[in-house]
């Protein structure tokens, strides 16, 4: 059996594990969080670099995209340096294949999910391929970044006003320490700020991006409101019923009731490939996605 692991610098109580069969091999996929704790992470991946198949790096990305410009983020580049013999992986890769296809196939089977409503994007630098697939659905699309990021109350409401502001913002943004701008360790805990962007909610027919981010800033109230995420857990799904939250989309499959992040999906696939990190291309994770037949998991909570 092959091992996948992703060491995430957010909560330790959202570890899991799953045994998955796909193409004919055994993997064990395990989620580790270390709490906040970065150097915690990097010694983690530095004890087992060599000995597992791939590593995913939650909690944080590497690259912030922005048109077609990549911006690293200081402490990002900092943990992905530990490993020396195992690849790893942020989920960049599937962010821009699986998640631009989750909303293309959204789109196709569901001819009234996005024409004439309204999204709200948490962050487009991190979802860039979701952002991209988003300007051709027919939907009004707000995007986040400066609100759910630095906390600025600044929709935005085109790509072009967006390009803008990440380059003047990402250079500096990269370098500022993570927890600044997302939240880690027990923070992924907290009791969401309820009233600070709670009509941007209420605005949006369907809230989409990185489960953290939505989760920061959500109102005691969405009823009727679809939500297009991944990384949730049992609980994360209760917690979004009992909202009154209608329809849940995660990018990445349900194994074992919980949907594990884009940087453990793509360490998957980068030991199922079994090529080198700078050799694989997006056609090359597109294709191993039609062979493994990965299909966002679709679930109607008000059953």
């Amino acid at each position: 059996m092959r091992r996948v692991v992703s060491v995430s610098i957010g909560s330790s109580k959202r570890d899991n594990q799953a045994v998955v069969q796909l193409c004919g091999e055994e993997f064990s996929i395990e989620r580790i969080g270390t709490d906040g704790d970065i150097g915690r992470a990097i010694d983690l991946i530095r004890d087992l670099d060599g000995k597992v198949a791939a590593f995913g790096m939650g909690g944080i990305d590497l690259y912030l995209v922005g048109g077609n410009r990549r911006y690293i983020l200081r402490e990002g580049k900092k943990i992905a340096r530990a490993a020396q013999k195992s690849p790893i992986v942020d989920g960049s890769g599937l962010k821009n294949t699986l998640e631009r296809r989750t909303i293309e196939y959204l789109a196709e089977t569901d001819p009234e999910f996005f024409p004439g409503k309204r999204v709200l994007l948490t962050c487009a630098v991190d979802r860039f391929g979701m952002a991209e697939a988003l300007q051709h659905t027919g939907a009004e699309v707000l995007y986040g970044d400066l609100m759910f990021i630095l906390g600025l109350p600044f929709p935005i409401y085109s790509m072009k006003a967006l390009d803008r502001v990440v380059r003047v913002a990402a250079p500096l943004v990269v370098q500022l320490p993570f927890k600044m701008l997302y939240p880690i360790g027990e923070k992924q805990e907290e009791q969401p700020n309820k009233e600070k962007f709670a009509k941007y909610y209420q605005w949006a027919d369907v809230i989409a991006g990185d489960f953290h981010l939505i989760r920061k800033y959500m109102p005691e109230r969405l009823d009727g409101k679809k939500i297009i995420t991944n990384t949730v857990t049992k609980d994360d799904v209760s917690f979004l019923r009992e909202r009154g939250v209608a329809k849940l989309v995660t990018t990445t499959p349900n194994i074992n009731g919980r949907s594990f992040g884009t940087n453990v999906m793509e360490a998957l696939l980068v030991a199922l490939l079994d090529k080198p990190l700078s050799a694989i291309t997006p056609a090359d994770y597109l294709g191993m996605l039609d062979k493994v037949g990965f299909k966002p998991r679709i679930e109607d909570l008000r059953a």
